[in-house]
């Protein structure tokens, strides 16, 4: 019950300061099993692209969370947890252990994963090069829909080193599905999903 309530502070809270405008230029919002990827340059991208999914999209959608900041304290952990339902990455795993395994574990559940292919949050106007785990999860689950997404301004609402956010409008624009194509090297197949998600900033 918490949690839920929590869930409805944050979506009326975000939706006020943001007005977390969804835009579907190349898809309808349909709760199917999907990879949203979309470009990094704040941590509240994953709050910002949670809250402009319609709910029946929300309650099957479960974002990607770095461990170390969103576990830091217990109620930021509290709420990646049972708010945004996330996934947690370990920036500094060690090992052999695969970064994917919790993707991949979300995925064989049937859920949809929101993914920065960048690993890292960007400063430039541009998402920097996409990491490879993309198009790995793209090959071991063709049959999940790769949709491009690009979120606008939300850096501008919690600028680096301040811990007010700023009123700003902002939007996720979602773009149209790929898919890796026949004979696509791993290269190729990242530099055309970053063009994807660099294209709808101009929609």
């Amino acid at each position: 019950m918490l949690a839920k309530l929590m869930s409805l502070f944050l979506l009326g809270f975000i939706r006020v300061l943001t007005g977390a405008q969804a835009r579907w230029y190349g898809c309808p919002p349909k709760a199917e099993q999907r990879i949203y990827f979309a470009n990094h340059q704040s941590h509240a991208d994953l709050v910002m692209i949670w809250a402009a999914l319609p709910e029946d999209l929300r309650d099957i959608t479960r974002p990607i969370a770095a461990k170390d900041y969103w576990t830091a304290t217990p109620f930021k952990q509290w709420i990646t947890t049972e708010v945004f339902h996330a996934i947690y990455v370990d920036r500094a795993r060690t090992g052999d252990q695969d970064p994917l395994e919790p993707l991949i574990e979300a995925l064989n559940n049937g859920d949809s994963i929101i993914l920065f292919p960048e690993g890292t949050r960007g400063h430039a106007e541009e998402p920097q090069a996409f990491k490879a785990g993309l198009f790995n999860l793209a090959e071991k689950f063709p049959n999940v829909m790769l949709v491009p997404a690009w979120i606008n301004n939300v850096q501008r609402v919690m600028p680096k080193g301040e811990v007010v956010p700023v009123p700003v409008l902002c939007s996720v624009t979602f773009g149209t599905p790929i898919s890796i194509a026949p004979d696509e090297e791993r290269r190729a197949f990242l530099e055309r999903a970053r063009a994807c998600v660099i294209a709808l900033r101009e929609i």
